[in-house]
């Protein structure tokens, strides 16, 4: 049995708050979980201390377990100090602005 510590949603249409658990990793996101290992509210301002709450005993005990996080659990986990931070991935070259758009930035910006 693969584990996955990751987020599952809650809260209102529109109001999201999540829970971080530990769950088999073929259960749906919002289904069936081992434990609940935390909270997460993207509605609080990032500097709030209520924002991301971890409980640092038990995501040790389940990642001695085996247990991996995702990618966005993993951020959590290395800004707490409990994993090493996650490789940020560099965005697609698709994803960048076209050839007038940067044009145009570049003369808007003073020299």
């Amino acid at each position: 049995m693969s584990l996955k510590i990751r987020l599952a949603r809650a809260g209102a249409k529109k109001r999201p708050y999540y829970h971080i658990v530990v769950a088999d990793s073929r259960s749906p996101r919002d289904g069936r979980f081992i434990e609940k290992l935390g909270s997460y509210n993207p509605m609080l301002p990032q500097e709030h201390a209520d924002r991301v709450r971890l409980f640092d005993a038990r995501i040790q005990h389940w990642m001695g377990q085996g247990a991996l996080p995702t990618d966005r659990v993993a951020k959590f986990l290395g800004r707490a100090g409990l994993a090493p931070m996650p490789a940020i991935r560099e965005q697609p070259i698709k994803s960048a602005p076209g050839k007038k758009a940067q044009e145009r930035a570049k003369e808007a910006t003073p020299a």
